[in-house]
Order: structure tokens, then sequence, then C-alpha cells
């Protein structure tokens, strides 16, 4: 199992996932977070970019055990242990897929607000990966 992105992939829409930024239809308004090549409401392809506030609440999570997540955070998991991960519905409305922080795991729970903060991912390749993960809002 692995999530494996290429370096140029990775760099195309760095300043989407370190900046959260969106897309917003031109046609419908519909907001996507990653953005997509089209609109999934009314198909159109045309965006404005949008930031996002990073902000939001815990729509559901899960803990991925020791040796459960991809090879990519091999390290990480020998270092901490269990990798926490859900789904944050962000306040502007998009529900994307996170990596929780900072948080002590006995404490996560549906409804908890979040914040997004630009953390180290993994290696790959001899380059550092760096994006958002959810950590809570005090």
């Amino acid at each position: 199992m692995t999530s494996y992105i290429s370096l140029p992939t990775y760099s195309s829409n760095i300043d989407e996932r370190l900046r959260m930024i969106a897309g917003k239809c031109n046609q419908c308004g519909t907001l996507a977070y990653p953005q997509r090549p089209v609109c999934i409401k009314c198909g159109q392809n045309k965006f404005e970019r949008v930031p996002l506030s990073g902000e939001g609440k815990i729509y559901t999570f899960s803990v991925v055990n020791g040796g459960g997540a991809p090879s990519e955070f091999d390290e990480e998991q020998t270092m901490t242990g269990d990798v926490y991960c859900g789904i944050v519905e962000l306040e502007e409305g998009p529900r994307v897929m996170v990596r929780f922080t900072d948080i002590n795991p006995e404490q996560l729970k549906i409804g908890m607000k979040v914040r997004a903060v630009v953390r180290r991912l993994y290696d790959q390749e001899g380059f550092l990966r760096y994006g958002a993960k959810f950590t809570q809002v005090a």
C-alpha cells in the first residue's frame, strides 16, 4: 500500500496544499478542495482561486495502527506508533481527508473544532514533503 506522489505532481499543487487554496466554480460557485479539473456539480472547468480559513470540525476519524499506513510513513510509525486520520468538514463546506497532529488521541471526538497547520508529512525521493495536518483549536 502506498500513496506515492511524484515530485512534479507534488510541486504542481503545493500552493493549494500549504495555503489551503480551493477552486470555486465560476459557473455554480461550488467549492472544491483540493481543486479538481472539473466541477463535480455542473461539470464546468473554470475556477476562481479562493483561500480557505483552514478551520473546521471533525466529521469522522480513525486510527491506522502500527504497520498499517503506507510505506512513506514507516519511519513516523516507528517513532510515534499509531497514525490518526479522518474527515474534516471545513467552515466553507468541503470535506477533506486529513491527518491529525498535536492532539491527545483520547480527546479526539466528532464535532471537535480543528485548524490546519503546516507539518512535515514524509521524506520521498530525498525530498521532505510538507502539507496540512489538523490540530485542535484551543
